[in-house]
């Protein structure tokens, strides 16, 4: 169910990916397959610590041009093979982070086709922030991120 959105601090899109949803699931909660997709190419994600349940960690680290950036947070809700729910407000532990950026909601669904409905939503804590997200290239990188997402999906279709 897609929750209530604010166009001021939501940024979101809807996309259909030819992978199964079940699939699409593993994909982003199995710390094996997170670098194949995560960050758009040809940034790299070099580490990932998964806790799947409420409270649990989602740290990952990247290298983005040459520059080691770690990102730590916390799933708020996991319903699986239907929604993931992190944020960097907190890390494990709910200790609380001195600058948070946002909340991540992943919605999935079933297509017809038996391919997934997959939906993503940013949420910020001020219009200001979902601006500055939204020119940092928001809708191109979770874009290529998505893309990614789907042709590795597809490569391990059984």
């Amino acid at each position: 169910m897609m929750p209530d959105l604010n166009p001021e601090t939501d940024l979101h899109f809807t996309r259909h990916l030819a992978a199964p949803r079940a699939l699409v699931w593993e994909c982003w909660t199995e710390p094996r397959h997170i670098p194949h997709f995560f960050v758009p190419a040809p940034n790299k994600v070099t580490a990932v610590e998964i806790d799947l349940r409420p409270g649990g960690r989602f740290n990952t680290t990247f290298d983005v041009d040459g520059n080691v950036m770690q990102n730590h947070g916390v799933y708020l809700e996991v319903v699986p093979q239907e929604k993931l729910v992190f944020t960097d407000a907190y890390s494990e532990g709910w200790k609380p982070a001195p600058d948070p950026f946002m909340t991540a909601i992943l919605l999935l669904s079933d297509a017809k086709d038996g391919g997934t409905t997959y939906t993503a939503i940013a949420r910020h804590r001020s219009a200001e922030t979902a601006e500055m997200h939204r020119n940092m290239g928001f809708f191109d990188g979770w874009g290529t991120v998505v893309t990614q997402l789907e042709a590795y999906a597809k490569g391990l279709a059984r």
